[in-house]
């Protein structure tokens, strides 16, 4: 309970917690990238990236479907990087 805790109120990375629109936030729910990106297309490799990050930082799990979609979102961004820094 004290990671999830942790988790939903992450501030010690920038990307973490980005402010968004409640009805983007509303559209979005819980779905991961397989599933829903941001409506914005030039901002999707960025998301994908931050998506990467958090669930690298996080060691969170990942299923297939979300794999391979994000393998093929990232095949189209060859200038985005991912940088993260595990939780301690």
């Amino acid at each position: 309970m004290q990671r999830r805790e942790a988790y939903a109120n992450d501030q010690g990375a920038a990307t973490s917690l980005v402010a968004v629109t409640a009805r983007s936030n509303r559209s979005k729910a819980d779905q991961d990238p397989a599933q829903w990106l941001p409506p914005a297309a030039e901002v999707h490799c960025r998301y994908v990236a931050e998506w990467v990050a958090t669930n690298l930082r996080w060691s969170l799990a990942a299923d297939e479907a979300e794999v391979a979609a994000l393998r093929e979102m990232a095949a189209g961004c060859p200038e985005q990087t991912v940088t993260y820094e595990p939780v301690a």
